[in-house]
């Protein structure tokens, strides 16, 4: 396995790139959709996005991210000893109506075609995405880590209505006339994403382009009135049977996995990693289930991240695990202590398990 740093828009620069580098990482996955419109979110853009039931603020302007930007993006990342291993995101900009089943999805899936193959000639192997009305929600912060360092947690389902102009927890029309997205069933979301991977997955096959699909994050069956679809253990699999592409992969996220009520964490790890369908990993640590849980330090959660690295050796697993976030730590820099701490303690396990 490599270990990899995820980072933000905001932080795609010659500062962070030296950081993910000394903190040992060997590739990075990257955001490019800028979580950090809403007001809420502007005292620290380093932290992860907010917004409460009024989003993360406005999606982007529908524009591919062209073969140039990418490239040069890339140049940068290569030149700091780094390897661009993923995309995590589709902008809501472009996809709105792929979600939502609405009059623009034909045009937006030929786009999000076009640029699965800009991302395949960027020489950009994977592709993750989130296949969710709501997206993110019900998030609230607090001391909840050790030593009272500030993380983020869930307390109570947010059962608000998702206004219309918003999809995956942002804006995208903000003229959008009054009202709320319809309610729907689970089968027709799964309908959707059936009708998006059929359309996708052979564009990405040929141009050598994993998919890779997140779980729920908050894993509950309904967030916002709105269905989820991966929001147990075993949805993972329905998901990779609805089609065979070798293309089908998961964005496996250690964290959302742990805080589902149903399913061994370590069982799960092993059956995903033995099919080799896992694209990259998320790692961070959890105390509780949903609809009450806190993220805490990599250390002191409900998992043993030692056992579940043991059984991606045994497994072979060769992709990238990152961790995806972090409590702040009491300093001047409250994320990059936090990082680092969780960095240290995934390379070190690493080094000890690469010598077993």
């Amino acid at each position: 396995m490599k270990l990899g740093f995820g980072l933000y828009r905001h932080m795609l620069n010659e500062q962070h790139y030296k950081f993910a580098r000394q903190c040992g990482a060997t590739h990075v996955v990257v955001h490019l959709v800028d979580y950090f419109g809403h007001a809420k979110n502007m005292s620290d853009k380093s932290n992860q996005p907010v917004g409460g039931n009024q989003g993360w603020g406005h999606a982007g302007d529908g524009q591919l991210w062209n073969l140039e930007e990418l490239l040069a993006i890339k140049t940068e990342i290569d030149a700091h000893g780094l390897k661009w291993e993923a995309i995590e995101n589709f902008d809501p900009s472009m996809w709105y109506d792929v979600l939502l089943d609405g009059p623009k999805k034909h045009e937006q899936l030929e786009r999000l075609k076009d640029q699965i193959r800009i991302v395949g000639n960027a020489g950009i192997p994977v592709f993750g995405y989130n296949f969710s009305l709501a997206g993110v929600a019900s998030r609230i912060s607090g001391p909840f880590a050790r030593g009272g360092a500030t993380s983020v947690g869930m307390d109570g389902c947010d059962d608000s209505p998702v206004p219309t102009g918003m999809v995956w927890n942002m804006v995208y029309d903000p003229d959008a006339p009054e009202g709320y997205l319809p309610r729907i069933s689970h089968e027709e979301l799964w309908d959707r994403l059936q009708y998006f991977l059929d359309e996708l997955l052979p564009v990405a096959e040929e141009a050598g382009v994993k998919l890779a699909a997140h779980p729920d994050d908050p894993p509950m069956p309904v967030v916002r009135q709105t269905p989820r679809l991966v929001y147990q253990p075993h949805m993972y699999q329905r998901l990779l049977d609805l089609n065979p592409s070798p293309a089908n992969n998961l964005e496996f996220c250690l964290g959302s996995i742990s805080e589902m009520t149903d399913g061994d964490v370590y069982e799960v790890t092993d059956q995903y990693t033995r099919q080799d369908k896992v694209a990259y990993i998320h790692c961070r640590n959890v105390v509780g289930k949903v609809p009450n849980y806190k993220e805490v330090f990599i250390d002191e959660g409900d998992m043993d991240i030692i056992r579940i690295m043991k059984i991606l050796k045994k497994n072979k697993y060769s992709g990238v695990l990152i961790p995806d976030h972090t409590p702040q730590m009491s300093c001047d820099a409250p994320w990059h202590a936090g990082m680092a701490f969780a960095m240290g303690y995934l390379k070190a396990a690493m080094d000890h398990l690469a010598q077993e």
